[in-house]
């Protein structure tokens, strides 16, 4: 790893970029520290015989109205010019960082006030910005450098509030808040590192744009004043005798415009070094490793681990609040699947994330009964180390619930150090042990390696491993398989199956596709509209279904006796929009069996039978009237791989 980084680092200072960025910034730096070591005497000598001399050799730019060297004058300013604009710059980007940050760490309704405070300021011209707190700060170097950074402060805390906010809602940041890892932590381990390469070319940007308002503010006299001089002071006092002289007038100028070159150039350049490089933060305190208390266990053998009584997920908008998930019910015992189906916006997601505590303000989750190991998570307590370690989520997207800064071990390992109290070495052993568990292969190597040198398959599976880190009681999988081929998905779904198999881990599998969800879980939940339509055994789907949108979901998937000359089988219609549900049933105006009772009336989800719920007038007629383009071969041809055969157990 150190390797590579210094690979980077000499790479990055080998080109062209680096090599005159590194010229300039050296140039820089050594005229601030020994400038004034070396020609403070000739820059403070007055020559009163010398006054206002040209070019010459022992002037090379020429005398100022006491005699002094020019020359001299600049070179020696280069100090204080340099270390004031840093200074200022420091004040600035730091400011900007806690107004962008201020979502992130305060939540988002304080976040809202901070970024319209933050587009107020943004809306002025930052001259004008720095001129009006110069008059308010005073005259002086003080005044000036608190006057720049203040200004400097409302831009880069937008580009800082832009990119948090793009981060933020990233899966991994998700995935790092139900892992239990507080907002500072995410700030510094999961948000900084994955904006940092912007805010360091911005910042040197800013360092830049900082000389030259210095220079402007002591040009005005406003900033530095006398007997101290910076370039600003000088340009002034140069300008006077721009038409007698110009090289002693513009010395100063050449001075400003390469000093910026030097930090622009310096800040792309490191940008380019830094771009692919892990984020390191600073050494924790090494703590004993303890094993973690025991989760407190549901009150008896029929008490489910997960409990969830009419969950309802609203959000506020213009038209009035809107509400994607009304009314959903379940519960998960130790070691059971349940899956989770529907089309695209059906409300799956919003209920897994709603159980995991992850719906944020101005998001508003409501439910008579939200347990977890008999704990009610719709309290105020903290449930972080509870929702951290006993439950964990599996996003559908690896590449984006990875960070892609940090190498993949690190990322693991942070579960149980968060948790746990682990000291490096045990949580990062946890971590290769796990990665070798899912099955990656030279788990000990792939472990320093970052997200994207892993293939799709490979960075799902060190997801589930993550997600089974602490040994949880249950697992959320949002659509784990989504966009890998077949047989990376069939390994992935095995994976699963041995998971739950070894550990008596509960799952909630949601899914779009009703074959995979048939083939890992025992009920399945099917939701249209933000609601619970059917819940049916497993083994009930294929032909048994009694909602018309089951049957419908069942039929749509083709399968290897599906004619490829007709054309597929499609759910006429689109689904409902949350903002506009219509009167009665949703489905009905996609429904073959609607009548005018469900375009009045909106069913209940009733129980008709063990285990058999179902929210439909006509339930009865479903199984008859709508079929399942399907037919089921001899149990002499049936396999008994529940992962390699299809869903209902068919072969072509």
């Amino acid at each position: 790893m150190k390797a590579t980084a210094a690979r980077r680092w000499t790479g990055a200072l080998r080109s062209p970029l680096g090599i005159t960025a590194a010229v300039l910034l050296a140039a820089v730096v050594l005229l601030a520290v020994v400038a004034p070591l070396i020609w403070s005497g000739r820059a403070d000598a007055v020559q009163s015989a010398e006054i206002l001399q040209g070019p010459s050799s022992a002037h090379p730019v020429g005398t100022d109205l006491l005699g002094r060297d020019i020359l001299a004058r600049v070179l020696v300013a280069t100090r204080l010019s340099v270390g004031l604009a840093l200074l200022a710059t420091a004040i600035g980007v730091t400011a900007g960082l806690l107004l962008g940050t201020a979502n992130v760490l305060l939540g988002r309704w304080i976040g809202r006030w901070v970024g319209t405070l933050i587009n107020i300021a943004v809306a002025f011209p930052s001259l004008l910005l720095a001129l009006f707190f110069a008059v308010i700060f005073g005259v002086g170097a003080k005044g000036a450098v608190l006057a720049i950074g203040f200004a400097t402060a409302p831009g880069f805390a937008r580009l800082t509030q832009t990119m948090a906010a793009t981060v933020s809602g990233r899966d991994f940041i998700a995935a790092a808040r139900v892992a239990g890892i507080g907002r500072m932590r995410i700030l510094v381990r999961h948000v900084l590192p994955n904006i940092a390469e912007p805010l360091i070319v911005s910042a040197t940007m800013a360092a830049g744009s900082a000389l030259l308002a210095f220079a402007s503010l002591s040009f005005l006299g406003l900033g530095v004043q006398a007997p101290s001089y910076d370039w600003g002071r000088l340009l002034g006092e140069g300008l006077a005798q721009i038409y007698v002289h110009p090289a002693g007038a513009l010395a100063a100028g050449v001075a400003v415009v390469l000093a910026a070159m030097a930090f622009n150039l310096s800040g792309e350049a490191v940008a380019r070094a830094i771009g692919l490089r892990s984020a390191q933060t600073g050494r924790r305190t090494e703590h004993t490793y303890e094993p973690p208390p025991a989760d407190p266990e549901p009150d008896g053998p029929d008490q489910p681990l997960l409990a969830v009584e009419n969950l309802h997920v609203t959000f506020p908008a213009a038209g009035g609040p809107v509400t994607p998930v009304r009314g959903v019910s379940l519960s998960v015992r130790r070691g059971e699947a349940i899956g989770i189906v529907g089309e695209s916006g059906s409300g799956k997601s919003l209920t897994a994330l709603a159980i995991a505590q992850l719906i944020e303000h101005p998001g508003r989750v409501r439910a008579e009964r939200l347990e977890f190991l008999g704990t009610d998570l719709r309290e105020k307590a903290d449930h972080r180390r509870l929702l951290g370690t006993s439950l964990s989520m599996v996003f559908q997207d690896p590449m984006t619930s990875l960070n892609p800064t940090q190498r993949v071990g690190r990322q693991l390992a942070e579960v149980v150090r968060e948790h746990q109290g682990a000291d490096r070495r045990t949580a990062w052993r946890r971590a290769v042990d796990r990665l070798a568990a899912v099955r990656i292969p030279s788990a000990e190597r792939r472990a320093k390696q970052l997200p994207h040198e892993f293939s799709g398959g490979m960075r799902q599976r060190a997801m589930i491993g993550m997600g089974v880190m602490a040994n949880p009681q249950l697992i959320i999988a949002d659509e784990p398989t989504t966009a890998l081929d077949v047989t990376v998905q069939r390994q992935v779904l095995q994976l699963i199956a041995n998971i739950r198999a070894a550990e008596r881990v509960g799952l909630l599998f949601i899914s779009h596709d009703v074959t995979v969800v048939g083939q890992v879980c025992e009920r399945v939940l099917v939701m249209y509209a933000g609601r619970i339509v059917e819940d049916l055994p497993t083994d009930a789907l294929l032909h048994d279904a009694r909602h018309p949108y089951t049957r419908a979901l069942v039929a749509a998937v083709p399968d290897m006796t599906t004619d490829r000359n007709a054309p597929l089988a499609v759910i006429p219609g689109r689904p409902p929009d949350p903002h506009d549900l219509p009167a009665g049933c949703p489905y009905a105006p996609r429904c073959l069996l609607a009548t005018d009772r469900c375009r009045r009336e909106d069913p209940a989800l009733t129980t008709y039978a063990i285990g058999r719920r179902v929210a439909c007038w006509h339930a009865d007629q479903a199984p008859a009237a709508i079929p399942d383009n399907r037919t089921t071969v001899p149990d002499d041809d049936k396999t008994d791989d529940p992962i390699a055969a299809p869903l209902g157990g068919e072969r072509p």
